[in-house]
C-alpha cells in the first residue's frame, strides 16, 4: 500500500511539472506574440482549483492530470469582437502558429537539457562498464570480448557509466550496425572490439537484446549475504534481515549469491526451508519466492533480496560523471539530442516491426517507475523527469492530427499552398488523430497492466 502510494505521487509530480512546462511553452510563446490567452490547464475534466489572474487568464487544476490545454481566442470557436480579433490565433500569420505550435515541445526538450545541466553540475552516480564474460556461441563471443573488459567507448564516444554503454549498444544492436567498442582489459590495456550486428536475428524486445547478443554486466562473486529487503517483498515476509548469510536452502548447501539467486528463480510459488545464520546462530525460515515473467516469458522465482556487497568493491566500481557549469551545458544538450533520437528511433522500429509494440508504455508503467525512482534519491528522479519531458516532446511532434505535429503539419502545407486546408479536411484528420491516439493509448495500458500482473 505504501509504495502503491509513492508510485501515484510520483506520477502526479511527475506529470504535473511536464504537462506545465509544456503548456506553459505554448502560453508564453503565444503571449510574447499577442495572441490572446483565455484559459491554461493543467489536466482534463472538471476543475478542482480555478483562479483568474490579473491578465483576465483562467488558470487550472483539473481532475484528470492526463495532458492539459491552453485556450485560445480564436474566431472557428465563438464570436470574437472586433476589438479583439487581431489578438485571434487564427488571425495569426502562419509562421507565428507555427512558433506557438512548436514552443510545448520546445519548452519539454529545454526543461530536460536543464534537468540534465543541474544533474552534471552536482555529480551523476553510476556503476562502471564491466563485462562478464560472453555466452558461449554469441556475437560478443565471436567479437573477442572478455570477461573484466571496461567499456571505454563505443563508435568513438565515451561511455563512462554502464547504463550509458548499455542504451548505446541497446540502439546500435537494433540498428544492425557493425559495433566498434574500446575497451580496457584486466590487464589495463586498451583493446578494440567487434560486435557484428548486421545479421543478428530480428531483436524486437530491448530487455532481452544484450542477453542475446551475449553480452551481460559483470558479477563478481559475492556471499550470499542480505544486503537489503523490499518492502512487502517474499523475503521480508519470511523474515528475512539485512546482514543473514543464507547457509543451505532445501537441504542444498549454497556457497555464493549466484547460486542462491539461481537455486530462487527455480522455484516460483514453491514454499522452501531456508536455513540462516544470524548473530552467530543458525536459523530455520519458511519462504516462498514470488513468480514474476522473465524476458523470455518464463516464470522465476524473485524475493526482492539485495546482495551485501563489500565496500572495497563496490568502490572500485563507482563513478561520478560531473562536469563545470559550462561543459554540463554542453553534455546536457549532448544528452537530450541523443534520448531523443533513440526514442524517435524506437518509435520507428516499432512502426515497421523491427521493434516489439510491448516496448510502448503509459501511465501504469511511469508511475511504477516513478515511484522507484523517487525512493531511490533526488538524482534518480531527476532523471526519469528528463527523460520523459524528452518522450512528451518527442511525442508531440509526431504528424498525427490533435498532437502538435499535426497542427504543425496542417501549417507547413499551408506554407506550401499558400492557404489553408478546408474545414472538411481539418475536421477529418482531428477525428482520424482522435483514433490513433486512443489506439496508441490503449495499447500502452494493455501493456502496463500485462507488466504488473506478470
Amino acid at each position: 500500500m505504501g509504495d502503491s502510494l509513492i508510485s501515484l505521487l510520483a506520477l502526479i509530480v511527475t506529470l504535473g511539472v511536464l504537462i506545465t512546462v509544456h503548456e506553459f511553452g505554448h502560453f508564453w510563446v503565444a503571449r510574447r506574440l499577442g495572441v490572446k490567452v483565455l484559459r491554461f490547464s493543467v489536466g482534463f475534466g472538471r476543475p478542482l482549483w480555478l483562479r483568474r489572474g490579473r491578465d483576465g487568464v483562467e488558470y487550472v487544476v483539473a481532475a484528470l492530470p492526463l495532458g492539459g490545454y491552453v485556450k485560445m481566442l480564436d474566431e472557428r470557436e465563438g464570436d470574437v469582437s472586433a476589438t479583439d480579433a487581431p489578438q485571434a490565433f487564427n488571425r495569426q500569420p502562419v509562421g507565428s502558429r507555427i512558433a506557438i505550435v512548436l514552443a510545448g515541445p520546445a519548452f519539454n526538450f529545454l526543461f530536460a537539457i536543464l534537468v540534465y545541466a543541474l544533474m552534471f553540475v552536482v555529480g551523476v552516480p553510476g556503476i562502471k562498464p564491466v563485462l562478464d564474460e560472453p555466452r558461449s556461441g554469441s556475437l560478443a563471443e565471436a567479437g573477442g570480448f572478455r570477461q573484466g573488459d571496461l567499456i571505454v567507448a563505443i563508435d568513438g564516444k565515451p561511455t563512462p557509466t554502464l547504463n550509458g554503454a548499455m542504451l548505446e549498444l541497446v540502439d546500435r544492436v537494433m540498428a544492425g550496425a557493425l559495433i566498434e567498442v574500446e575497451v580496457r582489459d584486466d590487464e589495463d590495456r586498451t583493446r578494440l572490439r567487434l560486435l557484428d550486428a548486421r545479421d543478428a536475428p530480428n531483436l524486437k524486445e530491448m530487455v532481452q537484446i544484450l542477453d542475446q547478443v551475449g553480452l551481460t554486466p559483470w558479477r563478481p562473486a559475492l556471499p550470499a549475504v542480505i544486503g537489503q529487503v523490499v518492502r512487502d517483498g517474499a523475503a521480508e515476509r519470511a523474515g528475512l534481515q539485512p546482514g543473514d548469510r543464507v547457509v543451505r536452502i532445501a537441504g542444498q548447501p549454497v556457497t555464493d549469491w549466484e547460486q542462491w539467486r539461481a537455486l530462487i528463480q527455480r522455484h516460483p510459488d514453491q514454499p522452501l526451508r531456508v536455513w540462516i545464520e544470524r548473530n552467530g546462530l543458525e536459523q530455520v525460515l519458511e519462504l516462498t519466492p514470488d513468480a514474476r515473467t522473465d524476458g523470455r516469458g518464463e516464470s522465476v522465482g524473485f524475493i526482492g533480496a539485495i546482495p551485501e556487497v563489500p565496500e572495497a568493491l563496490a568502490e572500485s566500481l563507482r563513478v561520478v560523471v560531473r562536469y563545470g557549469p559550462l561543459e554540463a551545458v554542453g553534455a546536457a544538450v549532448g544528452k537530450t539530442w541523443d534520448m531523443s533520437l533513440l526514442t524517435l528511433r524506437m518509435l520507428g522500429r516499432m512502426l515497421v516491426g523491427k521493434a516489439s509494440l510491448d516496448n510502448l508504455s503509459g501511465p501504469v508503467t511511469i508511475a511504477h517507475f516513478a515511484g522507484q525512482a523517487a525512493s531511490a534519491g533526488l538524482i534518480a528522479f531527476l532523471s526519469l523527469l528528463a527523460l520523459v519531458s524528452i518522450s512528451l516532446g518527442v511525442l508531440n511532434l509526431l504528424p498525427v492530427p490533435v498532437l502538435d505535429g499535426g497542427h504543425l503539419l496542417y501549417y507547413l502545407i499551408e506554407l506550401v499552398k499558400g492557404s489553408p486546408l478546408s474545414e472538411a479536411v481539418q475536421n477529418l484528420g482531428q477525428q482520424v488523430g482522435i483514433v490513433v491516439l486512443l489506439l496508441l493509448m490503449g495499447l500502452a495500458l494493455f501493456n502496463d497492466f500485462n507488466r504488473l500482473l506478470g
